[in-house]
């Protein structure tokens, strides 16, 4: 029935002979919108977008479609990173294109069997709040320093790039990720509900730093607060920079393919992606001939970026951020992770001096 309404509310929105697309957007709306806006003008071609929210990230979406695929109701996912992509071509709900504007973006940031194309990176990256922090971190493992003892945050790496993080992270090194998220969690690191979070706590310098994605840091450089990127981990036997890409995928059994098509095409183009880097969100080209302006820095520019096996990524995102949700339900029950079960008793115990205070006056024989 939802499907029934979502498409009748689609058709009743495009005038009789109008060409239409419908796209399901997590880049945040903000940004995404007024792009969209630019295709609408340029080609005449209506769009119906649906976007997704910050505590959500990509993973409602990805969602929706999953239950959509017997009847879709979007025609194109643009997704502002890649593993969720490729699990929906994993389930069959993807079908394999080939545009035009899709020749010139690198190998590395598109699928090889054409079911999903990349473009317009960001950096994962950490946001130093400057007036806190005077010798800056260099490393993801800085979070975990006796020193930074509940003075930093993340996002919780359930939902977005955060989670597609922590899954690159486990592809490369199981171990390795399960340490390094066990000592996140006795450091006192605060998770929050998204990037954005991260990036307005740290600005207001209730946390001295935190991992975030480059266009997050970059809206609270261009609102004047005392931030600054540190790109971590660029030494020899360190992990590298990593870069996410938006992607791009046509959903099987689109009813609008062929200007699904054409609005796939048309935000493959150079063009889009400079006026993305251009934007508020700053958005890294992937291809290196797209101008984009000097605080926009490209994997060469960085030093060290990531290889990540996208494709493995993807397959095995369910299973390394289901056992990361885990290992936070293991931590709150022991009053880790972000659970402060000392703040808790504390308030508790208020609560109850307060109460039993009030009941003794209430109470109290009036002399």
């Amino acid at each position: 029935m939802r499907n029934v309404i979502v498409s009748l509310l689609a058709l009743a929105a495009v005038a009789p002979g109008e060409e239409a697309v419908t796209v399901y957007v997590s880049l945040d709306e903000e940004h995404s919108r007024p792009v969209l806006e630019v295709f609408e003008k340029e080609t005449g071609i209506k769009v119906d977008a649906r976007y997704d929210t910050e505590a959500t990230k990509t993973v409602g979406l990805t969602r929706m479609l999953l239950e959509e695929k017997g009847d879709p109701q979007a025609d194109v996912f643009w997704n502002n990173e890649l593993a969720k992509s490729i699990e929906l071509k994993v389930h069959g709900v993807l079908e394999p294109y080939d545009v035009p504007n899709a020749a010139s973006i690198p190998a590395a940031f598109k699928d090889p069997e054409k079911f999903w194309v990349g473009f317009a990176a960001r950096a994962r990256i950490l946001i130093v709040n400057t007036d806190l922090v005077k010798e800056m971190p260099t490393s993801m493992w800085d979070l975990t320093k006796p020193e930074w003892r509940g003075k930093v945050c993340m996002a919780k790496p359930e939902t977005g790039t955060t989670a597609t993080h922590a899954a690159v992270l486990y592809t490369i090194d199981v171990a390795r990720a399960d340490e390094y998220f066990d000592k996140l969690m006795a450091n006192d690191c605060v998770w929050l509900t998204g990037n954005a979070h991260c990036m307005r706590e740290v600005a207001a310098g209730r946390f001295a730093f935190g991992w975030t994605d480059t266009d997050d840091c970059y809206v609270a450089e261009l609102q004047g607060k005392p931030v600054t990127a540190v790109y971590p981990d660029k030494g020899a036997d360190e992990a590298g920079v990593l870069f996410i890409p938006n992607s791009l995928v046509l959903i099987k059994g689109a009813k609008h393919r062929a200007a699904a098509l054409k609005l796939i095409d048309w935000l493959l183009r150079p063009e889009t992606e400079a006026m993305l880097a251009q934007s508020a969100t700053a958005q890294i080209p992937v291809r290196p001939e797209v101008p984009a302006p000097a605080h926009v820095l490209r994997p060469q520019q960085v030093g060290k970026p990531m290889a990540p096996d996208w494709n493995r990524v993807g397959r095995e995102w369910e299973k390394w951020v289901g056992h990361v949700k885990a290992k936070f339900a293991v931590a709150a029950a022991d009053g880790k992770a972000g659970v402060k079960l000392g703040w808790i008793v504390a308030s508790v115990a208020v609560i109850a001096v307060v109460v039993i205070i009030a009941l003794r006056r209430m109470t109290a024989t009036p002399t």
